[in-house]
C-alpha cells in the first residue's frame, strides 16, 4: 500500500495511513453527498476510509471507492478501508456472517480492518438497538473473548487483513490479551479523543501494548442529536485551539489534528465539504512545538460528547472506568 504521506505500523505486520476520512453521517446529510465526499476525499489524498455497518452507508462508501478504482485514481490495495461488528452480532456465529454482509454490500473481497464496534453486547435483532416493550434495550451475555475468536477466524479467512477494538477501557483490552489461546492481538482501539478527552492514560497503556489508538471525535462532534447532548461546548471554538491556529497560520482543526499525529495518535477527519477535505490533509505540512503539545494536553477535561447513554445501564459500559 503507499505509505504516502504517513502511515503507522499495527503489530500484525500491515500499516495504517496516519490520516483517515470518517464518513458516520449526521442526520441532516442525505447518503448521495456521502458518495461524492468519499470520492473527493480519495481525489484529495485520503487512502484511508473508515466506515462501519451501523451508518447504513457501506453500499454509497463502497460505490464511490469502486468508482475511483475503476477511473484508475486507486488500486484497491491503495485503500485501507474499515468496518465494524455492531453490537447485535457479539454471538460468535453471527461475527462471520455481519463482515460478509458487509463485504456485500461494499463488493469488496477483504476489508483491511475489521473492529468490534462496541464492547456490549446486545439481543441479535434487525434494528440498530432492539428494546422490549417498556423501551428497555435488550442486552446480551456474550464472553467477549469469544467473540474475538470468531474475529480471529475472519482474519484466518482473509476476509480481514487486520483486526481491532472500538470503545474498548483498559481492563476490557486486558481480558481480550490475556486470553488463553489468544492469536492475534487487536492491532487497533478505536476511542473518542480530542484535546478535551485527550486519553493520555489509555494512549500510554494501548502503545505498552502495541496497540495503536485510532481517533474519532477529533474535531470534536457533529452534534448530531441522537448521540450529543445540545449543551455541549464546540472544541474548535475554543480561544486557546483559535490562539494556535492564528500563530500557526491554520484552522483550528489542523492544530487539533496535527495534536494527534504528533501523539502517535491515527486520527479520522470526517467533513462533507469539499474545501475542509481538502485542508484537513495539509495536517502534514507542520510541525506543533513540544510546549505547544503541553498547552494542548492543558485543555483536556474528561469530556465525551458520544457517551454511548442508551448503553449505560449495560454490565460492560465501558466508561465508567477512568480509563
Amino acid at each position: 500500500m503507499d505509505c504516502k504521506p504517513w502511515c503507522v505500523p499495527l503489530n500484525d505486520g500491515h500499516f495504517i495511513p496516519a490520516l483517515g476520512f470518517g464518513t458516520a453521517v449526521p442526520m441532516k446529510v442525505p447518503k448521495s453527498q456521502v458518495i461524492e465526499a468519499t470520492k473527493i476525499a480519495i481525489d484529495a489524498g485520503f487512502r484511508h476510509i473508515d466506515c462501519a455497518y451501523s451508518y447504513q452507508i457501506e453500499e454509497e462508501v463502497g460505490l464511490a471507492i469502486r468508482s475511483k478504482i475503476a477511473d484508475g485514481t486507486v488500486k484497491r490495495e491503495d485503500i485501507f478501508y474499515t468496518s465494524k461488528l455492531w453490537p447485535t452480532f457479539s454471538r460468535p456465529e453471527l461475527v462471520r456472517p455481519s463482515l460478509e454482509k458487509s463485504l456485500k454490500k461494499l463488493q469488496f473481497d477483504y476489508v483491511d480492518l475489521y473492529i468490534i464496534h462496541f464492547p456490549m453486547p446486545l439481543q441479535p435483532s434487525d434494528k440498530s438497538v432492539p428494546v422490549d416493550e417498556n423501551g428497555q434495550v435488550l442486552f446480551d451475555t456474550v464472553d467477549l473473548r469469544d467473540t474475538w475468536e470468531a474475529m480471529e477466524k475472519c482474519k484466518d479467512a482473509g476476509l480481514a487483513k487486520s483486526i481491532g477494538v472500538s470503545n474498548f477501557n483498559h481492563r476490557q483490552l486486558e481480558m481480550i490479551l490475556n486470553k488463553p489461546g489468544l492469536k492475534y492481538k487487536p492491532v487497533c482501539n478505536q476511542v473518542e479523543c480530542h484535546p478535551y478527552l485527550n486519553q493520555n492514560k489509555l494512549l500510554d497503556f494501548c502503545k505498552s501494548k502495541d496497540i495503536v489508538l485510532v481517533a474519532y471525535c477529533a474535531l470534536g462532534t457533529s452534534r448530531d442529536p441522537r448521540w450529543v447532548h445540545q449543551s455541549a461546548p464546540v472544541l474548535l471554538e475554543d480561544p486557546v485551539l483559535g490562539a494556535m491556529a492564528k500563530k500557526y497560520k491554520r484552522s483550528p482543526a489542523l492544530i487539533a489534528l496535527r495534536y494527534q499525529l504528533q501523539r502517535g495518535v491515527v486520527v479520522l477527519a470526517k467533513s462533507f465539504n469539499e474545501k475542509r477535505i481538502k485542508e484537513n490533509l495539509q495536517a502534514f505540512e507542520f510541525q506543533l512545538t513540544s510546549e505547544d503539545i503541553r498547552v494542548l494536553d492543558g485543555l483536556n477535561r474528561n469530556f465525551r460528547y458520544n457517551t454511548a447513554k442508551f448503553f449505560g445501564e449495560h454490565p460492560n459500559y465501558p466508561f465508567s472506568d477512568e480509563y
